[in-house]
C-alpha cells in the first residue's frame, strides 16, 4: 500500500483542470486490501435511473453548490450512495480527468478504505455493490475493445470487461469511463504493461494521458464548450 500510494501521488493533478469551462463531476476509486491484494469497489446503477440503468460504475455524481471541490464531490457521492462516510477515506489523489457523454469534466479520486466498510446501498440509486481484484484490469481473464467516436469527433479506444464474481455468483460487464479509470489506476500503481493495447506511452504515462486529455478536451467545439 506505501507503494501504490508513493505512484499515486506522482499523478496526483490536484487541480490543474478545474479552470476549463464544463460542467464539473466527480467518481470515487475506493481501493482496499482483501487477502493481500488490492481491490476496487464498483456499485450497478439502479433500474430506477433515468440515465444509464443497470450499468457499472464508481460512486459519484455532478458536482453541487455545497461542494467545495472535486473531492467533496466524490466523497458526498458516496455517502449518499453506498454509505460511506467521508472520515472513513483516506484521500490520496486526483487522477487525470475524462470527459464523459453529456461533456461533464469527470474527475476520478483515488482512496483507500477499511476493509471492514460495511456497505449500505442506497436502492434509489444502487442496486449492487462487488470487488474486484485491481490487476483485473491489466490481466483479464475476460476482454475486448471497440473503436468509438465522441459526438464532436475524437475517435478511442473503449475498453470492455466481463468480470465473474463468485461472491454474486454473475457476471458484471464494466465498460466505458469506469473502465477508463479503473485501467489508468492498475497502470499507475503496477507499472506495468497490461494484455491488451493502451492509448498511452507506457514509458511516458503522465505526459501521454495530459495529452490524450488535451486532445480530447481540443475536439469540444468552441461554441459548444461556451454554452455549456
Amino acid at each position: 500500500m506505501e507503494e501504490a500510494r508513493r505512484r499515486l501521488r506522482e499523478f496526483d493533478v490536484g487541480d490543474r483542470f478545474s479552470h476549463l469551462p464544463l460542467p464539473r463531476a466527480a467518481v470515487l476509486l475506493p481501493l482496499t486490501v482483501r487477502e493481500g491484494r488490492l481491490h476496487l469497489l464498483l456499485t450497478v446503477r439502479s433500474m430506477q435511473l433515468r440515465r444509464s440503468p443497470g450499468e457499472v460504475c464508481f460512486p459519484g455524481g455532478k458536482r453541487e453548490a455545497t461542494d467545495k471541490d472535486d473531492i467533496d464531490t466524490a466523497l458526498r457521492e458516496a455517502e449518499e450512495e453506498v454509505g460511506l462516510q467521508p472520515e472513513k477515506v483516506e484521500v490520496i489523489c486526483r487522477l487525470m480527468p475524462g470527459i464523459d457523454k453529456m461533456n461533464n469534466l469527470v474527475t476520478p479520486v483515488v482512496g483507500f478504505i477499511e476493509d471492514t466498510f460495511q456497505v449500505t446501498p442506497n436502492p434509489d440509486e444502487v442496486s449492487e455493490v462487488f470487488l474486484v481484484p485491481l490487476e483485473y484490469f491489466i490481466k483479464p481473464l475476460n476482454y475486448k475493445t471497440f473503436p468509438y467516436k465522441t459526438s464532436s469527433g475524437y475517435s478511442t479506444q473503449i475498453h470492455c470487461f466481463t468480470y465473474d464474481d463468485q461472491e454474486h455468483k454473475r457476471s458484471f460487464k464494466i465498460w466505458g469511463l469506469t473502465a477508463h479509470f479503473a485501467v489508468f489506476l492498475a497502470l499507475v500503481i503496477f507499472g506495468e504493461r497490461p494484455t491488451f493495447e493502451v492509448d498511452y506511452d507506457l514509458d511516458n504515462l503522465i505526459s501521454s494521458s495530459e495529452n490524450n486529455f488535451i486532445n480530447l478536451y481540443a475536439s469540444i467545439p468552441k461554441k459548444k464548450r461556451s454554452n455549456l
